[in-house]
């Protein structure tokens, strides 16, 4: 397993800075937004060079609705997909992680023909079917992020997400388990990354209360323990704080990931 920061968590004024910093603290990789990548190629690839470090992941982060009613509004969430595989390529990330939908619905219950989340589910299908090619030609891997009830009533389980990616079949569609969501959600974390191995392909990591894995309660050891079994071998990248917005909080990040890097290396993550 391979451990990973998002690049907005990192003390630094230059991604030299960064990288180094990440070093530094024991990480192998860094984690980019896809709002910002694109204008930051130059400068990741030059710290990659420069001190050894991988980029594990693009995060295509909260941007246009992929499942929303205006056509206008989907066709910008694939603009948007499209550009982060090809960062991702770029850089020779392993993937690009997604949320399908924020929120509430944003298209119709068609009931009995569909209800608003079945209409969802098969656009979503439908969507994947014009990138996972695509993806795969460049080596990249779509990684498909459930999160908790509070922040979307669409795909809160990695069982949902799974049987999307089973769905699909497609060797560059998987899952991205995130335990803060997770701990929210799954009756046993351990479990239903056993049951899922198949489709997990990238995890996030943060603790029940969003701050650094070791200053809460979830059972890390227990997600330790589940990913060694199953031969998880991917990228595990902290998303903390307030994903895409924790640069004014690097500087206490700084501090505190020393003792949760050693945490996590202790409950067997890394």
């Amino acid at each position: 397993m391979k451990l990973a920061i998002q690049e907005d968590m990192l003390l630094g004024r230059t991604m030299l800075e960064k990288f180094e910093l990440a070093r530094q603290l024991g990480f192998d990789g860094v984690e980019f937004w896809g709002s910002t990548v694109s204008r930051q190629v130059e400068a990741i690839t030059e710290a990659m060079a420069h001190t050894g470090l991988k980029t594990s992941g693009i995060n295509v982060g909260r941007q246009a609705k992929l499942l929303g009613a205006d056509p206008a509004e989907r066709e910008l969430a694939l603009e948007q997909l499209r550009r982060a595989i090809t960062d991702a390529a770029d850089l020779g990330a392993e993937g690009v992680v997604f949320v399908p939908a924020f929120h509430g619905p944003d298209v119709p219950d068609l009931s009995p023909l569909m209800t608003a989340e079945q209409l969802e589910s098969e656009l979503l299908i439908a969507h994947l079917r014009t990138l996972e090619d695509f993806a795969n030609a460049v080596g990249v891997t779509l990684f498909i992020e459930p999160i908790n009830r509070y922040e979307t009533h669409f795909l809160n389980r990695v069982e949902q997400a799974a049987a999307l990616a089973h769905r699909r079949a497609h060797p560059r569609v998987k899952v991205c388990a995130d335990v803060f969501h997770m701990a929210l959600e799954e009756a046993d974390l351990g479990a239903a990354l056993r049951t899922h191995a198949d489709v997990v392909g990238y995890v996030h990591l943060a603790d029940n209360n969003r701050r650094l894995p070791g200053q809460g309660i979830t059972p890390f050891a227990q997600v330790g323990a589940a990913l060694r079994e199953i031969g998880y071998t991917g990228w595990l990248s902290l998303e903390c704080g307030e994903p895409s917005a924790n640069q004014p909080f690097a500087e206490r990040y700084a501090s505190d990931l020393p003792a949760s890097v050693a945490f996590l290396r202790e409950a067997g993550l890394g």
